[in-house]
């Protein structure tokens, strides 16, 4: 028999090894995108975040799962709703901004550039996009790249949940459009995240992602890229210049990758460490 004192030490070393033995998920999870990782113990937060020290970019990770993508109550192009299964991935916790944009391009195209460093950047087209990402790219040593509008959709319903606007039904409190704006971009994360922990997929700016736009198939897909080529490229999430059916979940728009304007961005996302 351990003797008392053995024994109240046994008990501490118990506690202490299961203090440590808390699963990752009840706390978050922070990355410096460079392959160190942190874990934040709290009962209250449950996301997981990679954050890169050169750019301050957050990205979330996103658990993969299958869905059902598309509305029967949409558009004709947001049919036929189909079943899309899809692998983990990391997406930009919020849009890209001003200030990231300058840090890795050296310059502002944006029409609201008084907004602040903190506002989304806009006035850029696809083929812009793709070149903030290849300098990004040969800036940090990583592959960043835009989501495909399976992964846009699947992130902005929560994980693919069963919601109108992203993160749920009431677009007031989730999307800046155009009955509650001054007729111009807000600085991101001011509205209330979706249900990973996502800000201004409705609303804010247009993101471009990677997809060429096309029709949906009825089939089953895994990690569907889009089709193989059109005229134009998909963008989501309506804006601020919009009204709130463009901020839906599954409303889908498209434009030519050199269209610019003062309501266009986009969001990337992050290989993982």
């Amino acid at each position: 028999m351990l003797k008392p004192n053995y024994l109240i030490i046994a008990i501490a070393v118990l506690a202490a090894g299961c203090a440590f033995a808390e699963p990752a998920s009840l706390g978050t999870r922070v990355s410096d995108g460079a392959g160190k990782t942190d874990i934040a113990s709290t009962a209250v937060s449950r996301v997981t975040v990679s954050k890169n020290p050169v750019t301050g970019m957050e990205f979330v990770f996103v658990p993969g799962g299958c869905f059902r993508m598309g509305s029967d109550n949409g558009n004709n192009d947001e049919k036929p709703v189909h079943e899309v299964c899809l692998s983990d991935f990391f997406i930009g916790k919020y849009e890209v901004t001003q200030g990231q944009w300058r840090m890795v391009m050296g310059d502002n195209p944006s029409r609201f550039s008084s907004c602040g460093d903190d506002c989304p950047v806009e006035q850029v087209g696809w083929n812009d996009a793709q070149e903030f990402i290849s300098a990004l790219n040969s800036m940090t040593g990583k592959k960043y790249y835009l989501p495909t509008e399976a992964e846009w959709e699947f992130a902005c319903r929560s994980g693919g949940r069963d919601e109108i606007y992203c993160g749920g039904n009431d677009v007031a409190s989730l999307a800046w459009y155009d009955k509650n704006v001054a007729l111009r971009t807000h600085p991101v994360g001011q509205k209330q995240p979706n249900g990973l922990g996502i800000h201004d997929m409705s609303g804010n700016v247009w993101e471009w992602v990677q997809d060429w736009s096309g029709d949906y198939s009825e089939k089953r897909q895994q990690d569907p890229s889009g089709p193989v080529s059109s005229s134009t490229r998909v963008r989501r999430g309506g804006s601020w210049h919009y009204g709130a059916k463009q901020s839906r979940s599954t409303w889908r728009s498209s434009g030519y990758p050199d269209d610019r304007a003062l309501d266009i961005g986009f969001r990337i996302m992050y290989p993982g460490p």
